[in-house]
């Protein structure tokens, strides 16, 4: 099976670009799902003052988006929870009617993963945070597993440096997480320098599919790539197959060339009938979609396994 085969990239890639919000720089690495007869999303802006700040967006047919241009603001659950002045690469996922937003957000001692709820991407409830810092990644699975929510998250530093593995953790009730997991980090390639989870895990009859970034660093820099991995559906830190070659790569001008060059970033993941069509960021400044056959993506992954 050729790789080409694998994602086809949209003709009219990018889909979302930095005209889509008037103090845009960019606009990348955003959290899309269906919603209601259309979709919905919550966008990563990098405004013109490099403030970064989240947007909510809708579609009819996750293409064509119109998205609020101002940032969005959440309701806090109780008081004394902390603020997020720079809140950026979020993931959405829906368990039974709620929707749950994670993102990453700086603090004074390094990024941490937030998280909110929202039924109707009108209002947002922010929740504690799931993870202290340091910590890069994070995405909720879409049900519970073994009685308990479960995410996938990357333990970090400070830094952009070469560092992260990505680990499993659950809990019983979105605030209290513990049974951490390692489930797996880079190896030699493509996924050399770290790795972290990408869009909410997908259950198929092979066990979650996921889709997540490995990133290589070169002599111009670090490269982003998208690949794949099977976990075990009873116990997701067990990894039963894992790309060797990568699904996805920065081969395209427009994901070769941005404000971080040579960047394919998986961050959502639409499942309908047999298709999964893929978002990613592009070069940090623009968002494109691809789609593959969820079969061909899990035979990929089990022909193409380390």
């Amino acid at each position: 099976m050729a790789n080409e085969t694998v994602f086809r990239r949209y003709a009219k890639n990018p889909v979302v670009t930095p005209s889509a919000v008037p103090r845009a720089n960019s606009i990348h690495n955003s959290a899309i799902v269906k919603y209601g007869d259309g979709f919905a999303g919550v966008f990563r802006v990098d405004e013109i003052d490099f403030r970064f700040t989240l947007h909510v967006g809708f579609s009819d047919d996750g293409i064509h988006w119109k998205i609020d241009p101002a940032a969005l603001e959440m309701k806090p659950s109780k008081p004394g929870l902390p603020s997020t002045p720079r809140t950026y690469d979020p993931r959405l996922t829906r368990i039974d009617d709620t929707y749950y937003l994670t993102w990453c957000a700086d603090s004074p001692q390094g990024p941490c993963i937030g998280l909110a709820r929202t039924q109707d991407f009108r209002e947002f409830i922010q929740m504690e945070n799931i993870m202290p810092p340091a910590n890069r990644n994070c995405v909720i699975f879409p049900r519970k597993i073994n009685g308990s929510y479960a995410v996938l998250h990357r333990p970090s530093d400070r830094g952009h440096t070469p560092f992260g593995d990505i680990f499993y953790s659950s809990g019983p009730d979105l605030t209290h997480w513990g049974n951490h997991r390692f489930v797996f980090g880079p190896v030699q390639g493509w996924q050399s320098t770290k790795v972290g989870p990408g869009p909410a895990p997908i259950e198929t009859p092979e066990g979650w599919l996921l889709i997540y970034h490995g990133v290589w660093t070169s002599c111009n820099g670090y490269l982003y790539y998208a690949g794949g991995a099977l976990l075990d559906l009873d116990e997701p830190w067990k990894v039963i197959a894992r790309t060797k070659d990568y699904l996805l790569g920065p081969t395209e001008p427009y994901e070769r060339v941005g404000d971080v060059p040579n960047v394919v970033f998986p961050s959502s993941a639409i499942v309908e009938g047999k298709t999964l069509r893929l978002y990613y960021g592009c070069a940090d400044t623009c968002i494109s979609i691809a789609d593959a056959d969820i079969d061909e993506v899990v035979a990929f992954i089990k022909e193409r396994r380390l």
